[in-house]
């Protein structure tokens, strides 16, 4: 995944002023720990408002793809909360989550400001990814909830 891209999703995102938390490798790789991922991971708020101003970051940031107006609030509320969209160009995946079973909705998450070349990005704490990744059943979220643990000297039920 190219820097250029996340940037202009980034911009994006910070111009409309979406309520997200980036969640997943990509924030695992912001707080300093190495490891490759395919996808963006965007926890968002999933109000009528906000999904509409997440359509708009992402139209401006790949062009104008019908596929976008696919994107429903009242889906991401209902028994499936998570979409992946990818542009055409296939530049980029990105996971749009609104709740992960009934541990996490978006306002259980920890997160902070954070500048990436001066865009501002909203990333999850470590406690938060920690908390978010430790008792899933992927091998590569074990890995990084134990390499978050460790790194952030967290303890096992932060």
């Amino acid at each position: 995944m190219e820097r250029a891209v996340l940037l202009r999703l980034f911009r994006a995102l910070a111009r409309e002023e979406v309520a997200y938390v980036l969640v997943g490798g990509v924030a695992v790789n912001f707080h300093g720990i190495v490891r490759a991922t395919e996808d963006v991971d965007l926890f968002v708020r999933a109000s009528e408002d906000n999904v509409s101003r997440l359509k708009a970051a992402l139209r401006s940031s790949f062009a104008d793809d019908p596929e976008i107006d696919a994107i429903r609030a009242g889906d991401l509320l209902g028994p499936y909360p998570v979409i992946r969209y990818v542009p055409p160009d296939g530049s980029l995946s990105v996971d749009v989550i609104t709740r992960l079973g009934e541990r996490f909705e978006f306002d259980d998450l920890e997160a902070s400001p954070r500048d990436l070349d001066g865009v501002r990005i909203t990333l999850a704490t470590p406690r938060t990814l920690y908390r978010m990744k430790r008792d899933t059943t992927r091998p590569i979220d074990a890995q990084d909830a134990a390499r978050l643990r460790i790194a952030f000297q967290l303890e096992e039920d932060a």
